[in-house]
């Protein structure tokens, strides 16, 4: 995946594997998502802004690693946090 040029926070990601196959917190609740994101600097997996506990977006603003992609099949996008920034795949 090639990065927007706009994003500043790039060299932050890492070639990670996730480390659940579903949102950690909430499977640690035993609650559930609508959508999955990994978290591109350690493999974090978190639910998404439109699930109810919003683990993504709690994981950036604890760690501050800025960039996450979609972990739903057949997707291939990513977000910048940091930089409020959509990158696209090449």
């Amino acid at each position: 995946m090639t990065m927007d040029l706009l994003c500043t926070h790039i060299d932050q990601i890492r070639p990670v594997k996730p480390g659940t196959e579903g949102c950690e917190e909430c499977l640690a609740a035993g609650d559930g998502w609508v959508h999955l994101r990994m978290c591109l600097s350690c493999g974090h997996v978190g639910c998404c802004d439109s699930s109810k506990n919003r683990h993504a977006t709690r994981h950036y603003r604890s760690t501050e690693h800025p960039i996450a992609a979609s972990y739903e099949p057949g997707e291939d996008w990513a977000w910048c946090y940091a930089d409020q920034l959509m990158l696209d795949p090449a």
